[in-house]
Order: structure tokens, then sequence, then C-alpha cells
């Protein structure tokens, strides 16, 4: 048997073991994600926490907060911009969370706007978050807040910080009828996050700028063809775009399974080359370094899920730029699918 033989054996049987072992651990995801639903269908566990809890009650918006709530209000509707708003939001809230961050929503995507309180985490404005299902179910309008820790808040944070706070809160800021960004806030190094809806009420006169600011700007675009036709001006776009049409819906179960898919296959090219990804993230060149392998990968997750619904959504880039580049898609490279 010669060695271009051996060799040709030995690479089958490595790509054998490989699929068995990407099947292997889908499956296994499968079941216990299964086996967790039906066991919290079983309201008995919860019943006795609560008994075991006492209640707690929620220390009421004292007098002491109607100037911050005003100064609040004031910072918003001095904004002469929509990103403007956005940052002002944040200035807004500031005396009511430790730590507060605005994400713009995007194709599905959330991406790092802007953020206050982390600076000694160092976060990089335009990171992506792939949203879990509870966030996409709040993008899509299905939930109007979060205020429990749990998937959502720990995708947002992994950009931000490693560090938990006990208390937080996730609203979604939406343009007619079309959520546009995302805030959270919370508690930071504090026990609690104590005035929740002094936030939501500075969050609602915010959407209130944005869509008096987006039609202004409408009037100022019509006016000013009406003015001169025929004329061509450049005009720089807001950070909210309200031109992209949005993704078409995607089922919660098969986002799911998506996403954990892409973070095996992204996770099998971690595990497979650790010197290969450890030089490509040194050089900012993972793409250059890892191209047979990643173009492998992502052939395989669109057989799976169509070309269409990573076109639309990206997971499988996001997944790589979160796992393999540290949130930074600069460490990728230049890539055609990125």
């Amino acid at each position: 048997m010669t060695e271009d033989v051996k060799a040709d054996i030995r690479q089958t049987l490595q790509r054998w073991l490989e699929e068995r072992d990407r099947s292997w651990r889908e499956r296994f995801d499968a079941l216990c994600r299964e086996g967790l639903e039906r066991d919290l269908e079983d309201g008995s566990l919860l019943e006795s926490l609560a008994a075991l809890t006492p209640p707690v009650t929620p220390a009421p918006a004292g007098p002491a907060f109607e100037p911050l709530l005003g100064e609040g209000l004031a910072l918003l509707e001095a904004a002469q911009s929509q990103g403007e708003v956005l940052k002002r939001l944040l200035e807004a809230i500031r005396p009511l969370a430790g730590r507060s961050a605005l994400f713009v929503v995007k194709q599905g995507i959330a991406s790092l706007y802007t953020s206050l309180g982390f600076e000694g985490e160092s976060p990089r404005p335009g990171s992506p978050v792939i949203p879990p299902s509870e966030l996409e179910a709040m993008i899509s309008g299905r939930i109007h807040r979060l205020d429990r820790p749990g998937p959502a808040y720990e995708s947002l944070l992994s950009p931000l910080s490693r560090f938990e706070a006990e208390s937080i809160l996730i609203l979604p800021l939406r343009l007619r009828r079309r959520t546009v960004a995302v805030l959270l806030a919370d508690s930071g190094l504090a026990p609690s996050l104590d005035h929740p809806n002094t936030i939501r009420t500075l969050l609602h006169v915010a959407e209130s700028c944005i869509s008096y600011l987006a039609g202004q700007k409408e009037e100022d675009r019509t006016s000013s063809s009406e003015t001169s036709p025929g004329g061509m001006t450049q005009q720089l776009p807001d950070p909210i775009s309200e031109t992209i049409p949005p993704p078409p819906p995607v089922d919660p179960k098969v986002r799911a399974n998506a996403e954990r898919s892409a973070r095996v296959l992204v996770g099998d090219i971690e595990l497979y080359f650790p010197g290969k990804v450890e030089q490509g993230r040194s050089a900012g060149s993972l793409y250059a370094l890892l191209r047979d392998e990643l173009d492998r990968s992502r052939a395989s997750f669109v057989e799976r899920y169509g070309e269409d619904l990573e076109r639309h959504h990206r997971i499988f880039a996001s997944t790589v730029v979160q796992q393999l580049c540290g949130g930074d898609p600069a460490l990728l490279g230049p890539a055609p699918w990125a």
C-alpha cells in the first residue's frame, strides 16, 4: 500500500469522524434542550422557591428623582440628530443605572453603538451580537421588556464585560412599529436597578424624539427636491436607517438549530486548528490562514440551512466573528462572505 493511499484513507477516516462527532454533538444538545424544557414545565420547583422568598416591595420613585427625570427629558429634547438622541439617552439614564449600552438592530443583528460604565472593559463599537430566541422575540415585537438575566443579557453583555450584574433591564427602541435599537441597563456593582420605570419613560421619550427627527428629515428632503428639481445633494445617513427592508422572519426553532450548528462548526475549527487560530488572531489574518476550513464549514452550514438564511441573517459569519475573532471583525481579514 503506497503512502498516498494511506494518506487518503487517513483523510477519509478523519472526515468521517468529524462528521459523526458533529452529528453526535448536535443530537446531544437537542436532547438536553428538550429535557430542560420538559423539566421547566413542572412548576413545583418555582412554587417552592417562591414560598421561601420574601416579597420584595420596590422603592417608590421619590421627589429626589423628579429633577433627574427633568434633566433627562431636557437632554433628549435638545438633540439635533438620531445618533445624538441615542447617546443622550445613555447620559439621561446614567444616574439610574450602573452601566448601559445601546445596540443598533439591522438585518436581525444587534451591533454595539455606544455604552457608558464599561470603559474599563474596552468595549468595541460595531461588535455584532447574534440574538438568542428571547432577544429575537423582543426585536420582532413579541416581548416588550426583559428584566431577568438570561441568554439575551449574556449575548448583549459579551462584547462589553465578563461581569454580570444582579439586576438588569432590556428594552426595545421602536420606530414606526419596528425595533431599530435595543437598550441594555444593569445595576453594575449595586444590588438592584431601583427605578426601571423611569428608564422606560426616558426610552419612550427618545422614541418620540427620533420619530420627530425622522419626519423632519423627510420634510427637508421633500422641500429640497421641490425647490431644486434635478439637483443632487449628498446626505450623511443617520445611524438608524429606515430604508433597509426587514429580513424575512425565521422560525425560532430553525434559528436556534442554525446558531447551534454554527457554534459546533466554528468550535471544531478552533479545536482542531488551535495553532492557526492563534496565529491568525495575532496577525489579523484568520481567513487567509483558515480559508479552506472556514469555506468548507460555511458550505456545510449553507447546505443544511440555505444560502438565503445566511445572506439575510449572517448567522455563520457572526459566529465566526464572535468565537474566533473575539467580536473584532478586523481579525478575520478580507473574506468574500464576511
